[in-house]
């Protein structure tokens, strides 16, 4: 299934994708929620007799007709946590480089992540930046799974069951925010919390299992074959693979949920792929020519996202009407 959530008449419904139509889930079966957290919480019976139906949409035996005059949201409006990972070597090692230092060991022994501000989490549309935001404003290129059951203490050889889904998600970042903070050693906090971007939809994971390869040698869990491209004004700036993630998301998960519950709704990202932000390119463009100028996201650009099998997520990056800066607070 294709699962979304969207606005309409100011409520958020619940819905699934067929054939490119967008169709509510309370029309297919008025026995589901209208929440998508709700919605994983439903019983196996219930859902397995929802994608019989859609199925019977998809070849024209059952007629319920399309929505219209909706807005997409992210497929988890409201997520109960949200989690970015640093699973892709090649942009740990390429940014390491730029910075004229040595690959981290530790990259190869262990998963990490951090927590993001899951009340910040926002779907395809405008998404409106503070004046300090545009001191570099970057796009990362990422994927991102939703959790779909309470686990805890989870093995990486059973942890991709605990998934319900996967959608495309942009980290967006405030780079000078970013950078500031973290000369603290701590964080990113501001830098990262204002905008996390996931979309346009959710994939189950049996809609990708023809995408299936052997996670990399010496790692446990499901890896996909899923091409990774981003536009910035329809320029090709990122172009990557999923297949390419060093750490699987079993993996992830097992650190995750180490002496920790996580539950349904729970977003997790993989971190960026290899050339997946201006930070990284722009380093990589000054280290071979130090005439090269450097690029961030300004107002007004359009930020295109595509991951095979996940679909197109497309943003505008908005300016806030004010001239209040944190920056300038500094003492």
């Amino acid at each position: 299934m294709k699962l979304v959530s969207y606005l309409k008449a100011g409520e958020i419904q619940l819905g699934a994708i067929v054939n490119e139509g967008l169709y509510n889930l309370q029309s297919v079966n008025e026995n589901l929620p209208k929440n998508i957290i709700d919605f994983f919480h439903a019983s196996n019976d219930l859902i397995q007799q929802t994608e019989k139906q859609l199925s019977k949409i998809a070849d024209n035996s059952l007629s319920v007709a399309p929505e219209k005059d909706f807005s997409l949201l992210a497929p988890v409006p409201r997520p109960t946590s949200c989690r970015d990972g640093y699973a892709f070597r090649q942009h740990v090692e390429s940014a390491r480089r730029n910075r004229g230092v040595e690959m981290i060991k530790e990259f190869d022994q262990y998963p990490i992540f951090y927590f993001t501000n899951h009340n910040a989490v926002q779907g395809p549309g405008d998404i409106y930046c503070m004046p300090d935001h545009f001191q570099q404003l970057d796009f990362e290129l990422e994927v991102a799974i939703v959790i779909g059951k309470e686990g805890r203490n989870i093995k990486a050889k059973d942890a991709d069951a605990y998934i319900a889904g996967f959608t495309i998600m942009n980290d967006l970042s405030a780079r000078k925010l970013q950078m500031e903070e973290m000369l603290l050693n701590l964080g990113p906090a501001k830098g990262k919390d204002f905008s996390t971007v996931i979309g346009p939809w959710l994939v189950t994971p049996d809609e990708l299992s023809s995408y299936l390869v052997p996670a990399k040698q010496g790692h446990v869990g499901n890896n996909y074959n899923l091409s990774m491209k981003c536009w910035v004004n329809d320029i090709l700036v990122s172009e990557g693979n999923v297949k390419d993630m060093d750490w699987t998301f079993a993996e992830i998960i097992e650190r995750c949920s180490y002496g920790v519950t996580v539950f349904p709704g729970d977003v997790i990202g993989s971190g960026t792929v290899g050339t997946g932000c201006f930070l990284e390119l722009n380093g990589t463009g000054k280290l071979h020519n130090p005439n090269y100028q450097p690029q961030w996201l300004q107002a007004n650009d359009t930020v295109k996202m595509t991951i095979d099998g996940l679909g197109t997520l497309v943003n505008t990056i908005k300016a806030e009407a004010t001239d209040w800066s944190i920056l300038a607070l500094k003492k």
